[in-house]
């Protein structure tokens, strides 16, 4: 359909910072969504496209439990990565595509989950995130179910509190247009790339509205790092006799309306009726 993913974007996917984010300050987040997805998947083996899966952090563990795991993904060089560990994995993807959340290449019905792991964020326009949301509705079969991240509208003024950053007048500039208007822009992509790039920040209750209108059931936002991203989990995490106790507290909270919003991830979890 002659859908692009914008000029910004790309670049800041190409630097490279994004690579080892799971495995190293976004130890929580992944760690949460695995958490998520065990919880939510079908049992295997069943169908799961993973939209914006990027280089297969999650899509090819996915792959060697058993699923049939099909990525999409809109940057060339992610592609090309996942098929390169597919291909020398021992459960490898059924397949990997560049494609676009707007236009999936799947049938009618034919998922029994579609993860959207990042494509509503970079999707600015309510329209856009519409379309994106009505074609996983499309693609899953009855009862099937979609969880979809997005990033809190709140993000970027947690991080200029917690590591200082509201210091530097170019990242309030950035704090005030997400709190104003859900758009973060990074004034010096070059030079601060840590700043992300171009992007929409989802209130709590506007994703749930989103994912409602598109015909999802029995839908909820949940946290992903909720509190733990209050301070560095880091420690937490490394040591066997807190690292339970810091994922049950995240748990225990996860759905906490009050809450809901200091986590810098949400996910979206609903039902094809």
């Amino acid at each position: 359909m002659g859908y692009k993913i914008d000029s910004a974007i790309q670049a800041h996917y190409g630097v490279g910072v994004e690579r080892d984010r799971l495995t190293t300050w976004g130890r929580l987040e992944a760690e949460r969504t695995r958490e998520l997805l065990d919880r939510f998947l079908p049992t295997p083996p069943a169908v799961v496209l993973d939209v914006g899966g990027a280089e297969g952090a999650y899509a090819l563990p996915l792959a060697a439990a058993g699923y049939e795991v099909h990525l999409i993904d809109p940057v060339e060089r992610h592609v090309e990565a996942a098929r390169a560990a597919s291909a020398s994995a021992p459960a490898p993807l059924a397949s990997a595509a560049v494609g676009d959340a707007r236009a999936l290449p799947h049938p009618d019905g034919s998922a029994d989950a579609v993860l959207l792991l990042g494509p509503l964020y970079h999707l600015v326009e309510a329209a856009d995130r519409a379309t994106a949301l009505a074609e996983a509705r499309r693609v899953l079969r009855p009862g099937g179910v979609l969880l979809a991240a997005a990033i809190s509208r709140f993000a970027s003024a947690l991080d200029g509190v917690r590591f200082g950053l509201l210091a530097d007048p170019r990242f309030a500039a950035i704090v005030d247009g997400d709190l104003t208007g859900g758009v973060h822009r990074n004034p010096d992509p070059v030079g601060r790339p840590e700043w992300f790039t171009l992007a929409w920040f989802h209130h709590p209750d506007e994703l749930r509205e989103e994912v409602v209108a598109a015909g999802l059931t029995q839908v909820e936002v949940l946290a992903v790092e909720g509190i733990g991203a209050a301070g560095d989990s880091g420690p937490l995490l490394d040591d066997p006799g807190t690292r339970e106790v810091l994922l049950a507290t995240v748990r225990r909270l996860e759905s906490e309306p009050t809450l809901v919003g200091v986590s810098p991830h949400l996910m979206a979890v609903g039902r094809r009726p």
